[in-house]
């Protein structure tokens, strides 16, 4: 199992069971891994082999049955509610195929709404210069259905990245972005990570993969193997 220094998210020996139909569907089985900082982990496997709930489980939005998930040192479901929506707000950033843009907020205002969970007072200036730093800067007053799939996706970047998180949960980012919005996107995440943060996407493409220095395949809610990408 590879083990990073300075870890950053945490798996240890976590199960998740669901029950489907009378039948008993095993999510999550003895799963154990490490992303350090600067990590950067793709997880693979066929639909419905338990990645969803890998990453709903990484976000504290997924209670397992057993076993301790840690983000930056911290058991994030030793947690109450509420503290643990604040620590979320703080410390993880998401991103997601389909974007969950608000359809009437513009650009800004959509960006903006991650910090309504943890208030900055220089949050305006730093989704400003996100946006900016992605080529959205003449786009601040569009609302989403104004903007291309790749505009769309770097807001949601920007929204994902406004709290200066130090992890990155990412469900099939690049799934409707062309080749050329793809790589502009696993750009900024690669970055994301050599500036000390980490990254834990889920996805089924090849190009995405490419950017990860580690994988990890699952297949009926196991891990089967965790390699190291040399770069």
């Amino acid at each position: 199992m590879f083990c990073a220094k300075n870890s950053m998210l945490e798996f240890q020996d976590v199960n998740k069971t669901y029950t489907a139909d009378g039948r008993k569907v095993e999510a999550l089985v003895d799963t154990s891994f490490t992303i350090g900082a600067g990590g950067f982990a793709a997880v693979r496997g066929p639909s419905g082999c338990g990645k969803s709930t890998l990453l709903l489980a990484a976000g504290g939005l997924l209670r397992p049955e057993s076993g301790r998930v840690t983000i930056d040192g911290n058991d994030v479901y030793s947690l109450s509610p509420e503290k643990r929506a604040v620590f979320r707000a703080k410390m993880i950033g998401f991103v997601f195929q389909q974007f969950h843009l608000v359809p009437y907020l513009n650009v800004l205002d959509n960006v903006l709404a991650a910090s309504i969970a943890a208030p900055s007072p220089d949050a305006g200036s730093r989704a400003k210069s996100l946006l900016d730093r992605f080529g959205m800067t003449d786009r601040l007053h569009h609302v989403p259905s104004q903007l291309s799939t790749g505009e769309r996706q770097r807001t949601a970047l920007a929204r994902a990245l406004l709290n200066q998180p130090k992890l990155i949960l990412a469900d099939e980012p690049t799934g409707n972005l062309d080749s050329e919005n793809a790589e502009l996107v696993m750009g900024y995440m690669k970055e994301f990570t050599e500036s000390g943060g980490a990254v834990l996407l889920v996805t089924h493409d090849d190009r995405a993969t490419g950017y990860a220095s580690q994988v990890l395949q699952m297949e009926s809610g196991r891990l089967l193997e965790s390699s190291t990408v040399t770069q």
